[in-house]
């Protein structure tokens, strides 16, 4: 008869590291679409911007990364 070894190791989730976050942003109102960036605050600038040419006030952000399960020690 064959003997069975059962192991748990705890695992976390972290941001893969050769990839930075991407945020990006379109106008609920209009077509209109930020410029995706890895810097968040660029992106609410160029909303702030379309809101005061437009009186848009609506934006669906989006924050996109890539993320990898690791052991944790």
């Amino acid at each position: 008869m064959a003997r069975t070894v059962l192991r748990f190791v705890t695992h976390r989730i972290t941001q893969h590291p050769d990839t930075d976050a991407t945020y990006e942003a379109e106008c609920l109102h209009c077509p209109w679409k930020a410029e995706p960036s890895t810097d968040s605050a660029v992106v609410d600038v160029e909303c702030m911007s379309h809101t005061g040419l437009s009186n848009h006030r609506g934006f669906r952000r989006i924050c996109t990364s890539f993320a990898m399960v690791v052991r944790a020690e």
